[in-house]
């Protein structure tokens, strides 16, 4: 699956089986990235695929944007500080409270929308890696186009120069022979 022209075309030349691509815009909304995620949440719960990786470009700064590649299916279990085998504390604190709706309807409320916030971020994250590239692409030719004037500027005045100096010569020179 493809989400993006780039990635598509990738996955074109590389000869991969491609089984979905999803065209994105410029600049992502919301709405583009969850027909992708229900695409992959589909996808992975009814068997299809066993996870679900994403490869995207991270944005750490305007310099350095890092490849990577994030399972977001299955999800990993949370490390939560003091967590115990609940949602929240030791077996005993546990039996006094009763929680409405259970953790299992809590959680696949829950999960979908993690999935597509979490999408949501990698697109924003590709795209701000690929406009800071941009950017600094286009800021590196514009230094490269200053820099080429000013060595053809100072090439063509000293041929100038030198033409100027040469009429001065035959023009002194001619001043001698006459007189």
């Amino acid at each position: 699956m493809s989400a993006g022209r780039k990635a598509q075309q990738f996955l074109a030349r590389s000869k991969r089986n491609l089984i979905a691509d999803f065209p994105m815009k410029d600049a992502p909304a919301f709405q583009d990235t969850k027909v992708v995620s229900k695409f992959c949440i589909d996808k992975f719960l009814s068997g299809d695929v066993d996870k679900v990786s994403v490869v995207f470009t991270h944005f750490l700064n305007t310099l350095v944007q890092k490849p990577l590649i994030r399972t977001i299916l299955p999800i990993s279990p949370f490390d939560l500080p003091g967590a115990g085998a609940g949602l929240g504390g030791d077996e005993a604190n546990q039996s006094e409270y009763l929680y409405e709706p259970n953790a299992g309807e809590v959680l696949s409320g829950i999960l979908p929308h993690y999935v597509h916030f979490q999408i949501y971020q990698m697109a924003l994250d590709a795209r701000a890696s690929e406009h800071s590239a941009r950017m600094v692409a286009m800021k590196s030719a514009t230094d490269n186009a200053k820099q080429l004037i000013s060595d053809l500027t100072l090439e063509y005045n000293k041929v100038r120069q030198a033409s100027i100096t040469t009429e001065l010569l035959e023009i002194a020179t001619a001043q001698i022979a006459l007189g």
